[in-house]
């Protein structure tokens, strides 16, 4: 059980890390698509930075982004076995939201990336037309980079609700004296604003106090969890 916490303690920080070298090899951040001038997706602009960037670099940014979307779904399942041990109707109904809707996080998010592997050749093509030819591609790269940001916010949803239920685990069952109420309640605080902030994005996408807020908060909680779980991981049944 101890070798099991310390995997998922490292798959939180590791998590982490992949997202880092991602963004290192170009990988466009859903979030990151939206002009701040106009507030409308802006296509031109990341198709020309494909471009910039090559084709290998966006290949590698892809399956490093495949591979972190595979710890996301590796994670819960984890955790799930970690906190079976209190054996109690409502952590096990918790446990169940949790897995279910972090493993749905990491489904949509690896389903994501087909529809995102199409700019590569849009963007080949974009950079050798003119015209209305390029104006259509990039509607086309619009038209995607929309569809990926939707299902990014729902994804983010998820996560949310997960993150939620495990929290309350952290909250209300002594699993640490001190340190398991305050990741609890920071994981706690950190789902809200993000379920809330992605939801309200849908309506409003140029809303984005809270999920910024909550992105914050929920990096502190994850480098925290993370940390814990890899370096003293001690739970008290």
């Amino acid at each position: 059980m101890i070798i099991l916490m310390k995997l998922a303690g490292f798959l939180f920080l590791f998590i982490l890390v992949l997202n880092l070298v991602m963004a290192s090899y170009g990988y466009i951040n859903p979030e990151q698509t939206i002009s701040s001038d106009d507030r409308t997706l802006n296509s031109d602009a990341e198709l020309q930075k494909i471009n910039k960037n090559g084709p290998k670099k966006f290949k590698i940014s892809i399956v490093i982004a495949l591979i972190e979307h595979t710890c996301v779904i590796a994670l819960p399942i984890m955790l799930f076995i970690v906190f079976s041990q209190y054996n109690t109707i409502l952590v096990l109904i918790l446990g169940i939201v949790w897995t279910i809707f972090r493993i749905g996080e990491g489904l949509i998010q690896v389903y994501n990336e087909k529809n995102y592997w199409r700019l590569l050749k849009i963007a080949r093509q974009y950079s050798s037309t003119s015209g209305a030819e390029k104006e259509s591609l990039s509607d086309l790269g619009r038209i995607i980079l929309k569809t990926r940001d939707s299902r990014f916010k729902f994804a983010m949803i998820l996560w949310s609700i997960g993150t939620f239920a495990y929290s309350i685990v952290l909250v209300t069952y002594g699993v640490s004296p001190i340190i398991g109420p305050i990741i609890g309640w920071l994981g706690i605080v950190s789902s809200i604003l993000i379920g809330f902030g992605n939801g309200i994005k849908f309506v409003k996408p140029s809303f984005e106090v809270l999920s910024t807020i909550g992105g914050l908060l929920a990096i502190i909680f994850e480098v925290i969890i993370g940390g814990w779980l890899l370096f003293f991981p001690i739970i008290i049944p």
